[in-house]
């Protein structure tokens, strides 16, 4: 592959100097346009063997455009911070707002390829990271992203007369660094690696463009003439959105079978002398298992979804009694705001991964794409529709990292919703949870039903369950989810 890079076209310093001044202002034209429809983010990623110049690309490209509208990132080592979250978590960080261009100094290659290169991971593993760069890639895309990807290469003999020339002068010596002579050490099988990485993750709507760097200038002339081939396909109209990827490999358990929205009061309620005891010796459990020195490398992810007035957040006081106020969040989730509309949409989501050793509770969640999004109409069909695997490779991120994930879809039936309303309507501090958008969706609840049907029987795997509580009887299914969450945690932790 690199060894058939085609030289670039030589070219004298006039006529260089004249294609770079037509090249600016065509660049900073096709970045106003793209700011100004604000329907497009771009992303640019930068990535290479060292010496080959990537910094001066990154560099140059700033300078060629507005900076303003630009957000460049340089991702080496992770931090404390991304070292007790998923690998793809801070990548997420750094993605642009619709209109704006992303910059990425190799990004969500640099740690995988060089892992492989220096044998820290075997090459299942690589295989495996490579899919989820390529569904975060694919999930980009179908989000209408523009994405670059720039392989600046040199060969072997190059690297190093480029070290030595940087070494020889007192000025550019600290550019080369021991890192920079490791990597010229193992240049051989780093080609092999990233040639297998580009293979792998190159796609028509994230394609790889491999470019001869041993002259820089020729070099910063080729991404920049690039870019602009691209911002100028996108304004002339959208591309076709790529076509849908596997779904990703996760065992997906038998779905619950109780039936959804025929939830049955018990035929005797639990009273309250039953369950304040009960409540106590399960929450006193839970506190427990979350101290054990196992969950210090684990993190505890708690959804909880149902129609209006099903429990949800009296469910969660209970478990939340239980908990030190230091170690976990409670995320309430509504309809995203204008500015999480200018992201992909999983991208509020990403922002609340808890750390290890913490736990986070979402009352709703990333389900409303395929509920209220679906029934309202607020997503066109072949965007929930494809949600439920972008959901379930959303989850195994967060699984494969170590998270605990438990999930709860509370059962209220239409006659018990209806009693709760109308208590909350006639209780003065209770009124507040009563609105008439809870009314409207009552109305819909037949359509709500086979939404909820295909949601659990899509996205219920067996990293990722669901447990279905009826809560008719606010007591009972407040003790069955603690009964449930420290099950996981018990059987996850020992």
């Amino acid at each position: 592959m690199f060894d058939s890079l085609p030289p670039l076209e030589a070219m004298d310093e006039d006529r260089f100097d004249r294609a770079v001044a037509r090249l600016r202002a065509d660049l900073l034209d096709a970045q106003y346009s793209i700011l100004e429809q604000a329907r497009t983010p771009v992303i640019l990623l930068i990535a290479g063997v060292a010496g080959a110049g990537r910094g001066v690309v990154v560099n140059t490209l700033n300078e060629w455009m507005d900076p303003r509208h630009i957000r460049t990132s340089a991702f080496g080592a992770r931090d404390e911070a991304a070292r007790l979250r998923p690998h793809m978590w801070r990548f997420w960080q750094a993605l642009p707002s619709r209109g704006r261009t992303a910059i990425v100094f190799e990004a969500w290659y640099s740690e995988v390829i060089r892992d492989r290169v220096d044998r820290r991971i075997k090459r299942q593993a690589f295989g495996h990271t490579l899919q989820s760069i390529r569904r975060f890639e694919h999930l980009l895309a179908m989000e209408d992203a523009v994405v670059l990807k720039f392989w600046l290469h040199l060969d072997a003999d190059t690297q190093r007369a480029r070290f030595k020339a940087l070494e020889k002068d007192a000025a550019t010596r600290w550019r080369v660094t021991s890192e920079d002579w490791h990597e010229h050490r193992h240049h051989r099988r780093l080609c092999k690696v990233a040639e297998e990485a580009i293979r792998q993750t190159d796609d028509p709507h994230a394609p790889w463009h491999l470019i001869d760097a041993r002259d820089t200038r020729l070099c910063e002339l080729a991404v920049g003439r690039t870019v602009l081939r691209a911002l100028r396909a996108t304004l002339a109209g959208r591309p076709p959105r790529p076509a849908p990827l596997p779904p990703p490999s996760m065992a997906v358990a038998e779905a619950p079978a109780a039936p959804v929205g025929e939830a049955a009061a018990p035929s005797k309620p639990m009273t309250k002398a039953q369950y304040q005891p009960a409540l106590e010796v399960l929450q006193g459990r839970l506190n427990l298992l979350l101290r054990q020195p196992a969950f210090e490398d684990r993190a505890l992810v708690l959804v909880f979804e149902g129609m209006d007035a099903a429990g949800k957040g009296g469910a969660i006081r209970r478990i939340t009694h239980a908990l030190d106020a230091r170690f976990y969040r409670v995320h309430p989730v509504a309809a995203p705001s204008e500015h999480e509309r200018k992201y992909p949409w999983l991208w509020r989501f990403w922002r609340d991964v808890p750390r290890n050793g913490r736990a986070a509770l979402f009352d709703r969640s990333w389900y409303g794409r395929v509920l209220v999004e679906r029934v309202e109409g607020f997503a066109e069909p072949e965007d929930w529709a494809r949600a439920y695997d972008e959901i379930n490779a959303f989850e195994q991120e967060w699984v494969a990292h170590g998270a605990i994930v438990c999930k709860f879809w509370l059962d209220v039936s239409p006659e018990e919703q209806l009693k709760r309303f109308n208590e909350r309507s006639r209780t003065r501090f209770k009124r507040f949870k009563i609105t008439p958008d809870d009314w409207r969706n009552r109305e819909k609840w037949p359509a709500y039903l086979p939404a909820v049907r295909e949601m659990l029987a899509r996205t219920h795997t067996e990293a990722a369950p669901w447990a279905l509580i009826g809560s008719d009887d606010k007591y009972r299914a407040r003790l069955d989810i603690l009964q449930t969450v420290c099950d996981r945690l018990e059987s996850a932790i020992g």
